[in-house]
């Protein structure tokens, strides 16, 4: 398997080689953990994922212990695994995302350029034509959207804030499980932001975000069985 590095956050060019590879390899296993591929408390044995990667273990070393710094990963006997999160984190992560998403989709109303919300809505349309069986499809256009709107936001920290946030993602488990309404009222949700953004409306942009977020971690709820939905009214 070759690394294949994700282009955001983009990593600096004249990094040392062992620096740069421990972040393609963290960039790897981090999308890996938020997309749903590695499960919670699924082992990560140092061994084995240098070999999948193809890398030496010396990256790979590195790499779990900047997981675990964030958060991804826990120590376990031999190795590491999965950090599997409680009901009450997942809470928090939803409140911390509906406040940062929102606030990003307001600044993307007021700041994005004409180009910036041009792609938004190209991205916004594709994932119309998408199947609810088009699993992969729907969750990239997903990430894709939300992306594109914490670019127009304009703010940087902002937006390494959300990504450092990221413990929860519309990922392949969820994408499953949505049923054709859920997917439905998702869409109509991006519809929403779409319309406010286009009117240039940041304090509109920031309520259908929010109610986005809450809806999108109802379904998360359901599927799961851990909690009840959050009743949070979005402002």
């Amino acid at each position: 398997m070759q690394i294949c590095v994700q282009s955001w956050p983009a990593m600096p060019h004249d990094d040392p080689l062992p620096s740069r590879l421990s972040s393609d390899v963290y960039n790897v296993l981090r999308r890996q953990i938020v997309t749903g591929e590695l499960r919670p408390n699924q082992p990560l044995i140092e061994l084995d994922l240098a070999e999948r990667l193809q890398v030496s273990r010396t990256p790979v070393r590195e790499c779990l212990q900047r997981l675990a710094h964030a958060g991804l990963v826990v120590p376990r006997k031999r190795g590491w695994a999965v950090r599997e999160f409680t009901p009450d984190e997942i809470r928090q992560n939803a409140e911390l995302r509906m406040a940062l998403e929102g606030y990003a989709a307001s600044l993307a109303a007021i700041r994005g350029s004409p180009s910036d919300i041009a792609a938004i809505v190209a991205i916004h349309e594709r994932r119309l034509t998408l199947r609810s069986s088009d699993e992969e499809k729907r969750v990239k256009t997903n990430r894709d959207f939300h992306d594109a709107i914490m670019r127009a936001s304009g703010n940087g920290r902002l937006t390494d804030a959300i990504y450092h946030s990221g413990q929860f993602y519309f990922n392949a488990p969820i994408a499953r499980a949505t049923t054709g309404e859920e997917l439905k009222l998702g869409n109509a949700d991006h519809a929403l932001i779409v319309a406010a953004l286009l009117k240039r409306d940041g304090a509109a942009a920031e309520r259908a975000m929010r109610a986005h977020i809450q809806r999108t971690f109802a379904v998360f709820w359901r599927v799961t069985g851990l909690a009840e939905p959050l009743h949070v009214q979005p402002r």
